[in-house]
């Protein structure tokens, strides 16, 4: 990637940060770097490549040092969902993004590549290692988006208060459950909760082919 490309993507981000993802377009960011609309499409082509060079940024921040790639696949992706939660507390819109865009750049697939080798590493075998990458990715994107939009945020028991409009009538799952609900959430200890019972799970599959 040329330096001025980079330049380029890394003020999308701060647009990005300080308007919301919506408010970055070509001509925006053409305003930011000081160029004209013209000229910022020498570097990226359209806003289909633009967004897709922010994933590339974006992820490429999730690479691990060289240190972490002899790790056990359990800590390498340990770190990669950790790196990626961090990610978007840092910037709050990239999961959104991240889930709306193909892994097409050139950090987007070291990503993925980094994830396929660890479920390799585990013993899963080939014909399931995409499945279980969409599966891990899914999960860690998604918690990060739901975290990131204020979805696991507390509420009130009452689950209307919650979640707004339900159907009338008994809820006998949130009656059962009411002295769990009001409870507060520890999001990182879920996060980690989570991350091992996935972890089991690809013991799991990797055991299958035993």
């Amino acid at each position: 990637m040329s330096g001025r490309r980079e330049e380029i993507l890394d003020a999308a981000l701060v647009l990005a940060d300080e308007r919301g993802l919506k408010a970055v377009s070509m001509r925006a960011l053409a305003e930011r770097v000081g160029v004209t609309p013209m000229a910022l499409y020498r570097h990226v082509k359209d806003k289909g490549a633009l967004l897709d060079g922010m994933v590339g940024r974006l992820l490429s921040a999730l690479l691990p040092a060289d240190e972490v790639r002899e790790r056990p696949w359990e800590e390498r992706l340990n770190a990669l969902a950790y790196a990626c939660r961090e990610v978007t507390q840092r910037h709050p819109w990239a999961a959104h993004l991240l889930f709306s865009r193909p892994a097409v750049t050139p950090d987007a697939v070291r990503a993925v590549d980094i994830i396929y080798v660890a479920l390799i590493d585990a013993g899963v075998p080939e014909a399931d290692v995409p499945r279980l990458e969409r599966l891990v990715s899914t999960f860690v994107i998604g918690f990060a988006a739901s975290e990131a939009s204020g979805r696991f945020a507390p509420g009130p028991v009452d689950p209307r208060g919650r979640r707004g409009q339900l159907p009338d009538g008994d809820l006998p799952g949130h009656a059962r459950l009411a002295a769990w609900l009001d409870l507060p959430v520890d999001l990182t200890a879920e996060f980690e909760a989570d991350l091992a019972d996935i972890r089991r799970l690809i013991v799991a599959a990797a055991r299958q082919r035993g």
